[in-house]
């Protein structure tokens, strides 16, 4: 579920002073609160980033409770639109945090990202209260066996499709790209007749992945899904990376819109991780640095994302920019603010890459005839799906 990323923070003695009130610490009217239920999982991935730091596995137990949560939306969200997404860990786990907060707030939109081993032990009441699913699932089953242990797509899959009439919204696959063997069938396979996922959504690994072929490798694989993209407009090949990079091709606009002119990947702007013990912090990937504490739950205080856009990262400048708004800040920050050369060099510049290619091939394609062309359902899908919502859209 996770990508590995250095630490370059260390676990100090921080003071505990309460900072004053920021104005306006959540930028626009929405607000994600991503309740990571408990660092504790089932599974043992390969590449997740929790293992940095020694965080996952660090905090078992929520130590804030139910009241002092409902306060911290009281004093912080009132008049937003909030939707939680319970994440871990496996939040599965800790199935009686899910389910109070459920019930503590039945106005809210809720989404769960899971390894989905577990899913099928959830009650009905709250798979029928999810907006999106999101499944780790790292392409077939020859490679996601390979990074989260033998079995676990066979399992995840026959899970899912058990559930799959019981959950309200929908189930979107959630590939880390990491393997560059991965190839073009095992992903489409995800969203072919039959499986139980509505869309795809992958993100490039952000580990040193990318020697050798393995750029080409992808490239070759992005060449054959952007085709297929743009092979019907009668019909939706829903891959969330390539909707959201053609929406915001065609409408730049709504990227500045929706996220206020900032990095999409929504830390900079309304995405809020609750660690277990309360920690607030804009990155899940970054939960080890305590430079980027911006709020506690039990204290109830929040302020202002520390993870922005910087002089010193290079997006602004990028042919890429008017539509993938950044990317990954964290990335961006490791690569550019703390100028870790090898982590730019290795992971950053790579993925970078792939993004402006992807964005070359879109072009090849006219996307903006191919819109005029598309069928209603297909462009509301383009312009409004809600699980943009959800992820990055950049991969």
């Amino acid at each position: 579920m996770y990508t590995e990323t250095p630490n370059y923070f260390f676990p100090a003695a921080v003071k505990t002073e309460v900072p004053q009130s920021d104005v306006n610490p959540i930028m626009g009217g929405r607000v994600e609160l991503q309740l990571l239920t408990t660092l504790k999982c089932n599974l043992k991935c390969s590449y997740c980033s929790l293992g940095v730091g020694e965080v996952l596995g660090s905090q078992i137990h929520v130590e804030y409770d139910i009241d002092q949560l409902s306060a911290f939306v009281d004093k912080h969200l009132q008049g937003k639109e909030v939707y939680v997404t319970f994440y871990g860990g496996e939040p599965t786990l800790n199935q009686p945090l899910m389910l109070e907060v459920m019930r503590r707030f039945p106005h809210f939109r809720f989404q769960l990202q899971t390894n989905a081993t577990l899913i099928d032990n959830l009650p009905d009441w709250v798979l029928g209260r999810l907006s999106n699913v999101l499944a780790s699932i790292d392409g077939g089953e020859s490679i996601t066996d390979g990074y989260r242990g033998r079995g676990i797509y066979r399992q995840v899959i026959k899970n899912l499709k058990e559930v799959r009439e019981k959950i309200g919204g929908s189930i979107t696959a959630r590939v880390t790209w990491g393997n560059p063997d991965t190839c073009f069938e095992e992903l489409d396979q995800l969203v072919s007749e039959g499986t139980p996922f509505d869309y795809l959504y992958w993100q490039f690994v952000a580990d040193e992945m990318y020697a050798g072929d393995s750029v080409a490798k992808r490239q070759a694989v992005l060449v054959q899904m952007i085709d297929k993209f743009f092979s019907r407009s009668d019909e939706l090949y829903p891959l969330i990376p390539l909707m959201g990079m053609v929406r915001n091709k065609l409408f730049p606009t709504r990227a500045q819109e929706l996220y206020a002119g900032r990095a999409q990947c929504r830390v900079s702007t309304h995405l809020l991780n609750v660690m277990p013990n309360g920690e607030i912090y804009p990155c899940p990937d970054m939960l080890y640095a305590p430079d980027m504490k911006m709020g506690d739950v039990k204290s109830n205080w929040l302020k202002k994302s520390p993870l922005q856009l910087s002089a010193a990262m290079p997006c602004e400048s990028c042919e890429a920019y008017s539509w993938c708004r950044g990317n990954c800040m964290k990335n961006m920050y490791i690569g550019y603010v703390k100028q870790d050369e090898r982590y730019r060099t290795h992971v950053v510049e790579p993925i970078c890459e792939l993004i402006r290619f992807m964005g070359r091939e879109i072009d090849k394609r006219n996307p903006q005839a191919w819109f005029e062309q598309a069928a209603l359902p297909v462009r509301k899908q383009i312009m409004d799906c809600e699980v943009y919502e959800y992820v990055e859209i950049m991969p």
